[in-house]
């Protein structure tokens, strides 16, 4: 087992963990949280699965952005799923209900969606393109849907032992992820630098903008609801959208793109946090 292979299992061992621990402090209601709040599904969906890609494709069609960069942007604009965001979205002044909900629907409808989206850009660029939908299954199932059901069963089950897991399942987590990332970085850094060049940057910053301004104002009016969808429509599952990309354009790499959006996502979103921070120390929620 090569190094590169060490760091994608030690990525899934802590995104599988990560989520699996949501499922240790979630309840019932929080799963249904969405369920009873129809309107806040319809705009969470319209934003997340339809604005974005929608908007993102009309740029990507009129631009001329290298091959990479597009086709990386598009991915990550059809791959719905929102990478480890509960934790954030709480920083910001968000509903956790909402986050965890949201982290479900999503997931189970990214079985559906990814392939009905890549069907639809065959038609938009002209070009055969192909996406297994078990290649999606797998991915939903393993990192979002299966731990985040076994931490809700595990709870249920035994809430003591849920809770004693709780902290040692999130720090092991945090662990893996913040040295995947260390080694990730020192291995491909001289090839994400390489794609900083043509539009790359700024095209990606526009991406994550679109997502938080999009996520933001239709998940208002409450501040609770606002940071959870602009953080959600802004954050994309880069195994998605790999997966993705690598199907439909085998000879390309992706990872450095990939790589420099987490990288340039998590420093844009920033600031965003704080702002959503600082408004919920100060402003009374909307009623």
């Amino acid at each position: 087992m090569d190094v590169k292979t060490l760091v994608l299992f030690a990525f899934h061992i802590a995104i599988a963990g990560t989520v699996f621990s949501y499922g240790l402090q979630a309840t019932r209601d929080d799963v249904l949280y969405l369920a009873i709040r129809p309107g806040l599904l319809l705009r969470s969906l319209l934003a997340v699965l339809v604005i974005v890609p929608v908007v993102v494709i009309v740029c990507v069609k009129l631009l001329d952005l290298p091959q990479p960069t597009g086709v990386v942007l598009v991915a990550l604009a059809i791959s719905p799923v929102p990478p480890l965001l509960p934790a954030r979205e709480k920083k910001a002044g968000g509903a956790t209900s909402y986050g965890l909900a949201l982290l479900l629907l999503l997931g189970l409808g990214a079985i559906v969606t990814v392939p009905l989206w890549v069907a639809l850009l065959d038609l938009v660029f002209a070009q055969p393109l192909a996406m297994r939908p078990d290649a999606i299954v797998k991915i939903v199932l393993t990192m979002v849907v299966a731990p985040l059901v076994a931490g809700l069963l595990f709870s249920k089950l035994a809430p003591r032992g849920a809770r004693a897991l709780l902290v040692p399942v999130r720090r092991v987590a945090n662990g893996l992820l913040a040295a995947g990332v260390l080694a990730l970085l020192a291995g491909t850094w001289r090839a994400i630098w390489s794609v900083t060049g043509h539009g790359t940057v700024l095209a990606i910053i526009a991406f994550v903008l679109l997502g938080l301004l999009v996520g933001h104002m239709l998940g208002g009016p409450a501040r609770e609801h606002a940071s959870v969808l602009a953080l959600s429509t802004a954050s994309r599952h880069p195994a998605i959208a790999m997966a993705v990309a690598s199907a439909n354009y085998p000879g390309e790499q992706f990872a450095p793109t990939l790589i420099l959006y987490l990288i340039l996502c998590a420093g844009v979103a920033l600031p965003y946090v704080k702002w959503q921070r600082r408004r919920a120390r100060s402003i009374p929620d909307f009623p």
